[in-house]
């Protein structure tokens, strides 16, 4: 029988739940047991609980549905429990280093009490301070066990599930469950304080609680918020039946309607049914009131003393005289001029154009990447949505003539992004750009991420210290309504990178429909174009962008490379985007292709990728061509940039780390070879996954033409793709 049996509920946090995982099986103390519970043997977090189990005998994966809520989740974890201790860990949260030792030591010390509360940290790990809110409250607890009416105020239902370790025969013998509610916690916590016999505290930080940018679900708008009073009278009735002493139904009645007039005070939570909310709340209020109970003094007090009367209206008076508009200026445009900025307060005023979609890609670099090939697509599939391309200035040359574009910055600019009903783009729109309701954002991103994203830049200094505020970052993020993907491994890491309240549309990258659509024809003509001799085998050289280099370093001599390559080896030079000189400097057998506009095209015209760290190899291993990395500083990228992955163990073909090891796999053949072979199969089951040249067709109909997620087509499998022919197979036929 393990020590502890540790409850992981894992619904919507797929892409975080391995790092709590981690943070229980990296623990000093091992005796334990690890239960992480997953909606479904198909959920996403059911893949890396799987893992978990194949690589620990200790991790015993169970499941819930998603129907039966956090709380059915957490009872499925206990009736799998075998531990003498039951504690739970969100799947989103970490347990810290030495927490179950000092929890062991302390429960010995403490001799089996029922409950032993422990402090958590409330950490914004995006920016800020993290807080202690349970160290106020454990100040004035014994300092060994003792009984619940020795301290009433430490009642449970202040502190989340989380912040607790339970005796699981006392949870046996009383026979305690979540109940089936919203607000799961509040009542189990009630509960279990009502029945335990003798309590402890550990005055130690346990628990790191990652908030969430847009705050607790809880406090969502909805008509979830009524079930605030079945937890309300469910612990207040358990209350009364077991004859608690004045002054612990005092605590318990207190704290649970201070929750109530949080709620009650914010009628924005609940959209409809405030007036009866109120008035039940009422009816509780005056049922529970303990005898002689005396409500606080001051603004408090008044509103007790409001809801216990019943005036809902004197109520709703009060707390509109005590709010201030503090919103009125959030979210304001930003845009320099004051001509400007009026005219673009103007245009938010008028109704949004429901014929017109605003693209932009890489900040306004050009017509490229996901949002030109979602572009092509609705001309062809929504030719009624009007298409405007945002463009930076100077780089208007880089439009097609034939699309419609407005220049960043312009009077026109303002204009349509104040009106359209849709925006896409593969980064972010601009700070002072307003969220209008009824309007629809979607993120295309632009690239699979090996290295870290977003908020998890903040641990690697170099790159934090380049990224700017993360709060405006995720402020950024909230107006996101779908974030598309390419596969499972990038919808999880965007929800840790980027964690929002958008759809995933697990679609595939438009942009990558080319590599199934093009033809032979297709391939020859852009060979052509770069300047790729007949018969050469054209090597595509791409390395990514360093954080700790001030500029670009190609890091391998290109010259030297052809030459001990291979007499027909040519490379074409890409580097990446942040290099863009906006002209070509090729010499020799190397042709700088960094200023051409479509890397789609640059990777159809090459033989043979070989990268270091870049994404661009997700998307190439499409083509089924062969790929190298080149890692020769692995370990310094690693550690600067941060990785979600190693991908010297998992690589989509052979792994250099010198110049000579690179010249040497394409001089003897062998970067083309079996072995490179099946490790492009089994990367390109991963991370190809949901790419098969229909992705920009699946977004048009689903975003732009609003039809339901069953109607759009499946996947094509991948045994069953035909990616475009290379280059090297026109010459055997």
């Amino acid at each position: 029988m393990p020590r502890f049996s540790i409850i992981v509920p894992s619904h919507g946090v797929a892409g975080r739940l391995s790092q709590a995982l981690d943070s229980v099986l990296g623990q000093s103390f091992g005796d334990l047991q690890l239960i992480p519970v997953c909606d479904g043997p198909d959920a996403p977090a059911a893949e890396v609980a799987a893992g978990f189990a194949a690589r620990d005998s200790r991790v015993t994966a169970v499941h819930s549905p998603p129907s039966a809520g956090l709380g059915g989740a957490r009872n499925a974890g206990i009736r799998a429990a075998t531990g003498v201790y039951v504690l739970f860990l969100d799947g989103d949260d970490l347990l810290l280093p030495g927490a179950l030792a000092a929890l062991d030591a302390r429960l010995a010390e403490t001799a089996d009490v029922d409950v032993l509360y422990v402090e958590h940290e409330r950490a914004p790990w995006w920016e800020g301070e993290p807080t202690n809110p349970a160290a106020p409250l454990f100040a004035r607890a014994p300092e060994g066990a003792f009984a619940p009416a020795d301290l009433p105020e430490l009642t449970g239902v202040q502190l989340p599930a989380w912040s607790a370790v339970y005796r699981r025969a006392f949870l046996t013998e009383r026979e305690l469950a979540f109940p089936d509610s919203h607000f799961t916690d509040l009542g189990w916590g009630g509960l279990t304080t009502l029945a335990a016999g003798r309590i402890a505290v550990l005055r130690r930080v346990v628990v790191r609680h990652r908030l969430r940018r847009q705050g607790s679900r809880l406090n969502l708008p909805g008509p979830h918020q009524h079930e605030l009073l079945d937890q309300v009278d469910l612990v207040l009735t358990r209350a009364a039946e077991r004859k608690l002493p004045a002054e612990r139904t005092r605590a318990l009645f207190e704290q649970l309607f201070g929750q109530v007039l949080k709620t009650a005070s914010r009628p924005e939570r609940l959209p409809s049914g405030h007036r009866a909310f109120f008035r039940r709340a009422a009816r509780l209020y005056r049922r529970h009131r303990p005898a002689g109970y005396r409500a606080p003094g001051g603004s408090l007090g008044v509103q007790h003393r409001l809801l216990a009367a019943g005036a809902y209206s004197a109520f709703r008076a009060l707390r509109g005289a005590n709010r201030v508009a503090v919103h009125a200026s959030e979210g304001l445009p930003r845009p320099r001029a004051v001509r400007t900025r009026l005219r673009y307060a103007r245009d938010l005023r008028r109704p949004l154009d429901e014929n017109l979609a605003v693209y932009c890609a890489y900040w306004g670099r050009g017509y490229t990447c996901n949002p030109a090939a979602i572009h092509a697509k609705a001309r062809e599939l929504a030719p009624h949505i009007r298409s405007v391309f945002l463009v930076e200035p100077g780089q208007e040359h880089a439009m097609p003539k034939d699309v419609e574009y407005a220049v960043i910055g312009s009077r026109r600019y303002w204009e349509v992004l104040a009106r359209a009903k849709y925006l896409v783009n593969n980064a972010n729109f601009a700070e002072g750009i307003v969220k209008r309701p009824g309007s629809v954002h979607l993120q295309t991103q632009h690239g699979t991420p090996l290295k870290t994203m977003g908020v998890d830049q903040s641990p690697y200094p170099v790159v934090a210290a380049q990224s700017g505020s993360y709060t405006r970052l995720l402020g950024r993020v909230d107006r996101w309504d779908f974030n598309l993907s390419a596969n499972r491994h990038s919808t999880q890491m965007w929800e840790r990178a980027f964690p929002g309240s958008w759809e995933a549309l697990e679609y595939g990258y438009p942009r990558n429909d080319v590599y199934y659509t093009a033809s032979a024809e297709d391939v020859a003509r852009i060979r052509r174009e770069l300047g790729v001799p007949e018969g050469a085998t054209a090597v595509l050289y791409a390395p990514t962008h360093r954080d700790h280099h001030t500029g670009f370093e190609p890091g391998l001599d290109l010259e030297a490379f052809c030459a001990a390559a291979g007499e027909d080896v040519v490379v074409l030079l890409r580097a990446h985007y942040f290099y863009d000189r906006g002209s070509a400097a090729s010499s020799g057998r190397v042709i700088d292709v960094t200023a051409h506009r479509s890397s789609e095209d640059v990777c159809l015209a090459a033989d043979a990728l070989v990268t270091d760290y870049s994404s661009i190899m997700f998307d190439y291993a499409n083509l089924d061509r062969p790929i190298v990395v080149y890692a020769d500083d692995w370990d310094v990228y690693r550690e600067t940039r941060g990785v979600y992955f190693d991908l010297t163990a998992e690589p989509p073909g052979p792994v250099a780390r010198t110049p000579e090891e690179l010249a040497a796999v394409f001089r003897d053949g062998s970067y083309a070879g079996a072995d490179a072979a099946a490790l492009r199969a089994a990367f390109r089951e991963r991370f190809c996954e949901f790419d098969d040249g229909l992705a920009a067709e699946r977004v048009v109909r689903r975003v732009l033409l609003g039809e339901p997620p069953e109607a759009i087509a499946p996947v094509v499998p991948l045994a069953q793709r035909v990616p475009a022919p290379a280059a090297a197979t026109l010459v055997r036929s």
